[in-house]
């Protein structure tokens, strides 16, 4: 008899535990692709290589808005002086925080500051009845189109990270913001604008920069597109000088055919996808998005009524104007900051801090909620307002207050959502979020849900996990939906 040469028992035993592994790791890269194809296989977002990024997507369910205008108010401004009334804080006034609140996470230790009453007067607007305070009256008369979250609080005391968690869900630098999500789960309603635009204040841009609006480990073609005023809003859009519309679009199919080639070996390459992207995009921004951030075609009235007659209001409000253009034209997500640098930040002097950017930003955004709503737009446009946090009941030296991310007000109007009503409350002197509480998770699980997704689900392949907005919380506010 012939004998056996094939592998031994303890041969064939270590080949195949090899042969295990490898099947394991090739599951492993084979799901790994999928990061940079956009598609997630614990999720339901579309993709493969060579996938159009901007391509027009459903959500998971009917929406109630198409699109969202955030009126982000770079510093954090004070609740219990615009927003959330305390008499008890009045009552206190001059006291020591009383133990009873218990120590408080401050920068400076300004929890043994004294109490520090607003100097503001608060009083009922609309057939609702809610008290908005005197620095805001012309958003007051609009009161029962909005719904006001007075419970809402974050997880950090500093700019940077509030920032961050407030634009990307997580007080880390690096993650996806909230305007990328809506473009990826969404695409772009019009091919000739991107599908996120950032309008940010021309006196600097918030604390954080540009991490706020960008793309983190999704595509790059998600991230935000900057539009600033001036007479060139959009940077190195115009035509090059000497240079043809002919001879551009010559160049620019010189360029895509080589880049698509270099493209196809390389096919998980998002960066090198989101420039060929946006080398298209450019060109036809060139002939329409002028038009768009222009408005010297608009209205003596709609200039007035965004208050573009006023000097003190006219910047911020032609950033409003433009984001409604932009929301009417199919852009997806529009973020407009309110403040520079520092902007709301009023560590002293609130009252002149304060009262100078509200008398920026009421009529503006006033204006924006009126016109959305009779164009038959606010139905369908989410439009959120709100800061990184909101300010201490304690003072700062004797006339500032600190960051507080322990109880702070934003609200929501239209896209759905039910106007002409309160959710949460902070406790009596404004410190923390006390009934109704609103971690910054369920109000980015609400938005999500009124563009028709539910935030488990909008996920992407990252590092071997599925990522998302809300990362393990987030619960959608239903009395604001439902």
């Amino acid at each position: 008899m012939t004998p056996f040469h094939g592998p031994d028992r303890r041969s064939f035993l270590r080949n195949a535990g090899g042969g295990f592994g490898a099947i394991a790791l090739a599951a492993l890269l084979a799901e790994d692709g999928n990061l940079f194809a956009g598609e997630d296989p614990g999720g339901d977002r579309p993709g493969g290589p060579g996938s159009d990024p901007a391509a027009p997507r459903k959500p998971h369910f009917e929406p109630t808005a198409k699109r969202v205008i955030f009126l982000f108010m770079s510093g954090g401004p004070s609740h219990v002086d615009t927003f959330d009334p305390k008499p008890d804080l009045t009552r206190l006034h001059g006291e020591k925080l009383p133990p009873s609140f218990g120590p408080v996470k401050t920068r400076r230790g300004v929890d043994k500051n004294r109490l520090l009453a607003s100097k503001r007067t608060f009083k009922k607007y609309g057939r609702s009845g809610i008290e908005v305070s005197d620095w805001f009256p012309r958003v007051a008369g609009c009161v029962d189109d909005i719904c006001l979250l007075r419970g809402c609080h974050g997880d950090s005391v500093t700019h940077p990270e509030s920032v961050y968690l407030m634009n990307t869900g997580t007080i880390l630098m690096g993650r996806p913001s909230l305007g990328a999500w809506a473009a990826y789960g969404l695409g772009t309603e019009n091919r000739n604008m991107p599908a996120f635009v950032v309008l940010p204040d021309p006196g600097g841009w918030p604390k954080g920069g540009a991490p706020a609006w960008g793309n983190g480990f999704l595509p790059a073609a998600y991230q935000g597109t900057v539009i600033q005023g001036g007479d060139a809003p959009i940077p190195h859009l115009p035509d090059p000088p000497g240079v043809s519309a002919a001879q551009q679009r010559r160049t620019l199919d010189f360029i895509a055919r080589g880049n698509r080639d270099h493209l196809a070996a390389r096919p998980g390459d998002s960066e090198l996808a989101a420039r060929i992207a946006a080398y298209e995009l450019a060109y036809r921004m060139q002939a329409h998005a002028p038009e768009v951030v222009d408005v010297a075609g608009e209205s003596d009235e709609t200039k007035r009524l965004y208050g573009l007659d006023r000097k003190e209001t006219a910047a911020f409000g032609t950033r409003c104007l433009l984001a409604r253009r932009m929301a009417e034209r199919g852009v997806r997500f529009v973020q407009v900051y309110c403040g520079d640098t520092n902007g709301w930040d009023a560590h002293s002097d609130l009252e002149a801090n304060h009262g100078k950017l509200c008398g920026q930003s009421d009529g503006p955004i006033a204006g924006l909620l009126v016109d959305l709503k009779r164009r038959g737009l606010l139905k369908d446009t989410l439009v959120v307002w709100g800061g990184e946090f909101g300010r201490t009941p304690m003072s700062e030296g004797a006339t500032g207050r600190d960051h507080n991310p322990h109880g702070f007000t934003m609200w929501l109007a239209g896209g759905g959502v039910k106007g002409g009503q309160v959710i949460g409350s902070t406790d009596p002197i404004g410190l923390r979020a006390a009934e109704g509480a609103t971690h910054v998770h369920d109000v980015h699980a609400t938005i999500l849900h009124l563009l028709g997704f539910n935030h488990k689900r909008l996920t992407f392949r990252h590092n071997g996990r599925s990522e998302r907005l809300t990362d393990n919380g987030g619960s959608v506010i239903e009395p604001a939906v439902g």
